[in-house]
């Protein structure tokens, strides 16, 4: 869409037609939409750019300021590059002066471009986010890979379209050699769609292109084996797996996980450096620096008194391994962030490991292959679909480009068989131009010529009419017609399109090429650990939701404080390294590591504060315990599952979904299978067994039920519409059940194994009724 099309077509208006507001919005949005999808934001398939870097670079192109002479091999000299700006916006591009020299800057800088499209003088920004000088300081001048992408601009190659007030044109495409979406990549953010293509090295691109051109089908695993990842700028280590690589590239989408490069430094007296000289992607040696700041001195949170624990934690950890860190980046050295150890006996791997679990030194890098495809649609397309849609692009320039020479050589040569009949016939030519009153139609009539070669015999000059001249001409017709059958074959032989096409690209392959910067080679994502003394702790929960924890076993529950108002939920015999679960009645489980709960006096502190509950959620019960430790989950629908406590951690506060409940169920408490928890020993559970609130028991074997993930699990036992399951408890030996009697009042009962064993069934059976007086609340194991 053109940027000067009105966004409203008022033809509507102009036959009477009323037009609601809401039509309106929605067309005014929608072509807004389009205009930045296809205007400004996204790259095109064909040539990788986008508009305001296409017009910058024809710009600069016929302002002079691209290589030029044999070989592309002389620079033009630089100009200032508020004149290059000056000169976009005057022609083709009505924005912000500010916006055209962004993009400017940015095609100048070899930190974020892998192939620079344009030489830059002067103060162009650095990786650490210092932005360049004005543009009136800065000077500016094509790169030599920029011949790739105009050499071919006038030879008919690409269709040209009006600029924004039709007073020139421009190109809508750039006639590019080899596919720069890929070798530069592209980043930007439209109205409901944004693009993250990564930089690759121009020497595996183009070999892909080339084993596309001779084998159209070639395999998934051939076409990787040529490109096996991204190759960034700044160079890094991508430490994702294969597989993973592939599957961003296959699908068009995916996230990278790529780490700093770094080299050990021995110095004197068995002292050593860990020296960084390569970063990720959108990492700078200053965001790193302000990273390790954070952590060895942290700052209080806002609405907090002091540091939290896990600030206290994190703090220790890193100042027992780290002593300094200084930039000594310099134009010689692009990065080269040194990093000091506590003592020289510090490992190596523990100073390695903190830093890359806690900073930027391993970050991720999206992958997002959206761009405008050839039939101008904004499409995210996998890396074979861009690859064969260029591969479609340069078929179609190289025929376009052989036409119009065709045509060109065939004209010449029209010309040149003209001027031989002339120095065949010279003394007659000669005669009828002095003696005739139509020269012009007279020569057409004596030779049998062409109006434009009758017009070329009477502009040719004299000295064109000398015995050298004939061999020259003869010469020329004979190169010419080679040349001319050269091309018919180019347009009529498919098989010669496509040697030519590998020819050139090889050739511009062996001219641009260089080295792989970034090396893929998969490796385990490092995880953020702090170190947590193993201690015997106690956790207590009030009902109200407050936790807190007291070091050591063996605590009298009367002796705990709680608010008014509040009182004892349960307490927990764990140690400072487990987890305390906790169960929303939706399902949801969160999880919190036991050091990080406020421990000493006082009452705690709510456990809203440290979970982000869903809304409309509450907490049906909690656990905590290692991560080892197996769980007997159950709902009061009667299905239920095993689970593991290391499977139910999740490492944000918002939680993740862990058990299905249906509408109308609620969540029972869950039940321990075995293992050690604190200072007791717990025998590893043989049976489960159910009950529901009208007094149904169920026990069968423990082996009957799966152990699981998530999800709702098998059915426990039938519960008929009216009943309901109230807990399902693994046991041993015996089970204590809890329940309200007349009046409201508490009651209690224990299950030995005879009574136990006489409920004995299938799994998922109605089981058997009890006949007791009060109404059941709750199963527990009883060992």
């Amino acid at each position: 869409m053109s940027e000067h099309t009105p966004l409203l077509d008022l033809s509507t208006q102009a036959s009477g037609d009323a037009l609601e507001l809401g039509q309106y919005a929605q067309r005014a949005y929608l072509e807004y939409a389009l205009s930045v999808v296809k205007g400004r934001a996204l790259p095109d398939v064909a040539d990788g750019m986008k508009p305001v870097q296409r017009r910058i670079l024809y710009a600069m192109e016929r302002m002079g300021l691209s290589y030029s002479g044999p070989n592309n091999n002389t620079a033009a000299k630089p100009v200032k590059s508020a004149r290059v700006v000056g000169d976009v916006l005057g022609r083709f591009h009505p924005h912000g002066d500010q916006s055209a020299y962004d993009a400017l800057v940015r095609m100048a800088q070899d930190f974020n471009q892998r192939y620079p499209l344009i030489d830059g003088q002067g103060n162009f920004g650095s990786r650490d986010g210092d932005g360049a000088a004005a543009m009136r300081y800065t000077e500016a001048r094509l790169s030599k890979i920029t011949t790739l992408l105009l050499d071919e601009i006038d030879e008919g190659t690409v269709d040209f379209v009006p600029n924004y007030d039709g007073s020139t044109q421009e190109p809508s495409q750039l006639p590019a050699r080899l596919p720069f979406a890929l070798l530069n990549g592209a980043s930007g953010i439209a109205v409901g769609l944004a693009t993250e293509i990564p930089s690759h090295n121009l020497r595996e691109v183009a070999s892909a292109c080339v084993a596309l051109l001779k084998q159209p089908g070639l395999s998934d695993d051939e076409l990787y084996a040529l490109i096996p990842g991204p190759d960034y700028p700044g160079g890094g280590q991508i430490i994702s797996s294969e597989q993973d690589i592939r599957n961003a590239y296959s699908t068009g989408r995916g996230s990278l996980k790529v780490r700093a490069r770094w080299s050990i430094e021995e110095l004197a007296r068995g002292q050593w450096q860990m020296v960084v000289n390569e970063l990720p992607p959108g990492v700078s040696a200053q965001k790193i620096l302000e990273e390790i700041e954070e952590l060895s001195n942290p700052k209080v949170k806002t609405g907090k008194k002091a540091l939290t624990q896990e600030q206290q934690q994190l703090k220790a950890t890193v100042l027992s391994v780290l002593d300094g860190v200084r930039d000594e980046s310099s134009k010689d050295a692009p990065v080269r962030l040194v990093i000091e150890p506590k003592t020289g006996k510090t490992p190596q791997q523990d100073l390695i490991t903190t830093l890359l679990a806690h900073t930027s030194l391993e970050s991720n890098a999206s992958i997002n292959l959206t761009m405008i495809g050839l039939d101008g649609r904004p499409v995210q397309k996998s890396l074979r679909q861009m690859l064969q849609e260029w591969v479609e692009f340069r078929q179609t320039t190289i025929t376009r480009r052989s036409t119009h020479r065709l045509e060109k050589v065939q004209a010449r040569i029209h010309i040149l068989e003209g001027r031989q009949i002339v120095l065949l016939n010279i003394d007659e030519v000669i005669a009828i131009i002095r003696e005739s009153d139509e020269p012009k139609a007279a020569l057409i009539a004596r030779f049998d010529l062409s109006d434009r070669q009758a017009e070329d015999i009477l502009e040719i000059r004299l000295r064109q009419l000398a015995r050298l001249e004939a061999i020259k001409i003869e010469k020329e017709l004979n190169e010419l017609r080679e040349e001319e059958g050269k091309l018919q074959d180019i347009l009529a032989n498919p098989k010669s399109l496509q040697r030519l096409m590998v020819k050139e690209i090889e050739a511009d392959a062996k001219t641009f090429a260089d080295e792989r910067r970034t090396l893929i080679q998969e490796e385990k994502k490092v995880t953020a650990e702090i170190k947590v003394p193993d201690e015997p702790v106690t956790v207590i929960v009030s009902d109200k939701g407050w936790v807190r924890t007291h070091k050591g076993h063996g605590h009298e529950a009367g002796n705990f404080s709680f608010k008014a108002g509040d009182q004892l939920w349960g307490t927990f015999e764990c140690r400072t390294v487990d987890q305390l679960i906790v169960f929303g009645t939706n399902g949801r489980v969160y999880s919190v590591p036991v050091a990080t709960l406020p421990g000493g006096r006082g009452d705690g502190q709510p456990i809203n504060t440290l979970i982000d509950l869903e809304a409309g959620s509450k907490i049906a019960s909690y656990f905590a315990g290692p991560v080892s430790a197996q769980l007997l989950i159950s709902g009061s629908g009667g299905y239920g599952f095993i689970a593991k406590v290391e499977s139910m951690c999740a490492r944000n506060k918002g939680g993740k979904g862990f058990v299905t409940i249906q509408d109308g169920e609620t969540l029972c408490q869950p039940s321990v299978i075995g293992g050690t928890h604190g200072s007791v020993e717990l025998p590893d559970a043989t049976h489960v067994a159910c009950l529901t609130a009208s007094g149904n028991v169920l026990t069968y074997a423990l082996s009957e039920l799966k152990l699981m993930t998530g999800g709702r699990g098998l059915q426990l036992m039938k519960v008929e519409d009216q009943d309901a399951l109230v807990g399902a408890a693994a046991y041993t030996r015996s089970v204590r059940i809890t329940g309200v009697g007349r009046g409201g009042k508490e009651r209690e009962e224990s299950l030995e194994i005879r009574s136990l064993n006489a409920a004995l069934g299938k799994r998922g059976a109605k089981g058997k009724t009890t006949g007791w007086t009060f109404k059941p609340t709750g199963i527990f194991r009883a060992e």
